[in-house]
């Protein structure tokens, strides 16, 4: 038995943004920005690893609205558009900074070599589908995926159980349609728990679920080994909490890793500093200027203002990635002696918890820390573990009957960040589809082959068609992300937006459904733009 455990668990999560109605996008370029800075990276760093022999091993989730996004043609089709583009602006300043810029010149020859083997990858070795590498290391024993809420739905906020229920229950099936298997645990939408949940994990097959700290802290009994060790909910659901140190170390841009300066600063983007002609080949039909990826400076200091940023360079903010991963081993071993100490001998579990994004959107060289750390927990040392919480399961160490606390991850650890007063206008909407989708599960449930519209000729829709399309739109209107995003102060309005879409199109879809008069071509087109679910099965409304 290992001195300690410890469990890295990543949450791939984008909001589903699709738009076909036009040819490009602003907002699908975060799922473009994340295939190039997180997943590509990460999925090529595990798979190397793995076929070294360094045996990395920990937890993933993959979102369903990020699985139907990476399996979608249209927008596999459109990034790889993206990064061409991409590529034709980075051969272009390799050139360039080699005679006007030699200071910047390593990093620009950095990103032409990055974003040609991203293509490479990309086009050949994952054959676009980025799903099926996920899987194949899965399969491989690589890492252990996990689902999250159908929508990324905020649990506790959703009014009905039949509502909250369908969350969960589509989230098994979409998994087990990309992944070909039952998943174990879920990561519940930003960590949102209220007591309650377990029971819809338990009847969806699902083991364990992963909270914030505070739920296991505050909860019933007092955890004996605080938040080190998982607790069991009296129906048998697993529990597993984040650990405090271990983020702060990671997460905080103030006092972790990331914040050091010689590592890229995110905010400086050569969208924003060329000039204005020489990118417009490069950017959107609109000619506006956006961030593009390219970035040339490191952080330097927290309090050196934009313009005096000094240029990033690659091999500096590698070494200190590598520093960084071995000095949060060296921690981790120094907890696990302490924790051991303090349990008498029971080998204590670290959960680390984080965003996939961190990891090379936020923080670039994010993908090279997981590299050097589990190189380094590898080959390094012998005193830590690092398993998966279905590992831990699996174990058959002893765990603690406790009932958890209502909490969330999200600032002061309860749910303020999704319901206050610049976003909660958008609830009375959202329950009150709720409601009624329940009421139209109920009343079609055994007639909807019936065709709405129909003259008594081979006209008309079949109900099941439109209450189909009904649950997707609520679904869409339940994501977390819209929320947060108004309470964020990014991107309000088009979060605004897509919310009262959603809600529109279930009004004029529930319309159609109780009129019987039905425009086949608005319905069309709706299923079209919101095509997310293809094996949706309204029913599982039902009451």
């Amino acid at each position: 038995m290992p001195l300690g455990y410890f469990s890295l668990i990543l949450h791939a999560h984008l909001p589903f943004v699709r738009h076909p109605e036009y040819p490009e996008f602003l907002e699908e370029d975060w799922l473009y920005e994340a295939i190039t800075e997180v997943y590509l990276p990460l999925i090529f760093i595990f798979q190397t690893l793995h076929e070294s022999g360094a045996k990395p091993r920990l937890a993933m989730n993959v979102s369903p609205p990020l699985c139907e996004m990476l399996a979608d043609p249209l927008l596999q089709e459109r990034y790889t558009h993206h990064l061409e583009n991409l590529i034709e602006l980075a051969v272009k300043e390799e050139f360039r900074t080699r005679s006007e810029s030699p200071e910047f010149h390593d990093v620009a020859k950095m990103y032409v070599e990055n974003l040609i083997s991203s293509l490479n990858l990309w086009n050949e070795r994952y054959k676009r589908n980025l799903v099926n590498a996920f899987k194949e290391l899965q399969d491989e024993g690589v890492i252990e995926i996990i689902t999250c809420c159908a929508t990324h739905g905020f649990l506790p906020l959703i009014s009905t159980h039949e509502a909250r229920r369908a969350q969960i229950e589509l989230a098994v099936t979409n998994y087990k349609k990309h992944f070909g298997r039952q998943p174990r645990g879920i990561w519940l939408a930003e960590c949102a728990y209220e007591p309650g949940v377990e029971d819809l994990l338990k009847d969806a097959g699902i083991e364990y679920f992963i909270s914030d700290t505070h739920a296991i802290l505050y909860g019933d009994p007092r955890p004996r080994y605080g938040v080190h060790a998982p607790v069991v909910t009296p129906n048998g659901t697993a529990v597993f909490a984040r650990d405090v140190e271990t983020s702060q170390q990671v997460w905080s841009a103030e006092i972790g890793y990331p914040g050091n300066a010689l590592y890229r600063e995110f905010y400086r983007d050569i969208g924003w500093d060329a000039p204005l002609d020489y990118l417009k080949p490069h950017l959107h039909a609109d000619g506006e200027r956006r961030h593009l990826g390219l970035k040339y400076h490191r952080i330097t200091g927290r309090d050196v203002p934009q313009n005096r940023k000094e240029p990033y360079i690659p091999a500096m903010a590698r070494d200190k990635a590598a520093e960084n991963a071995a000095h949060f081993i060296s921690e981790r071993i120094k907890q696990a002696h302490l924790l051991r100490e303090t349990f008498e001998g029971h080998p204590p579990l670290v959960v680390s918890p984080y965003d996939a994004e961190l990891y090379g959107h936020w923080w670039f060289e994010g993908p090279q820390f997981i590299d050097f750390f589990f190189k380094k927990i590898h080959y390094d040392q012998t005193e830590i573990q690092c398993i998966t919480p279905g590992d831990f399961l699996d174990s058959g160490l002893p765990i603690q009957v406790q009932k958890p606390t209502a909490s969330s991850w999200g600032e002061n650890g309860y749910y303020k960040v999704w319901i206050n007063e610049g976003n909660s206008w958008m609830y009375p909407y959202q329950h009150d589809a709720e409601r009624r989708m329940t009421e139209y599960a109920n009343r079609f449930a055994e007639n909807d082959d019936a065709l709405v519209g129909s003259t008594g000729e081979d006209s008309g829709v079949p109900a099941e068609r439109i209450l189909n399309q009904l649950a997707r739109e609520l679904l869409l209107a339940q994501s977390s992300d819209w929320a947060f995003q108004i309470y964020q102060g990014t991107t309000v309005q088009y979060s605004s937006r897509r919310f009262q879409s959603h809600i529109q199109r279930f009004n004029m879809l529930a319309k159609m459904l109780e009129s019987g008069e039905v425009d086949e071509e608005l319905l069309a087109e709706i299923e079209s733009r919101d095509n997310i679910f293809e094996e949706i099965n309204y029913k599982i409304y039902r009451s």
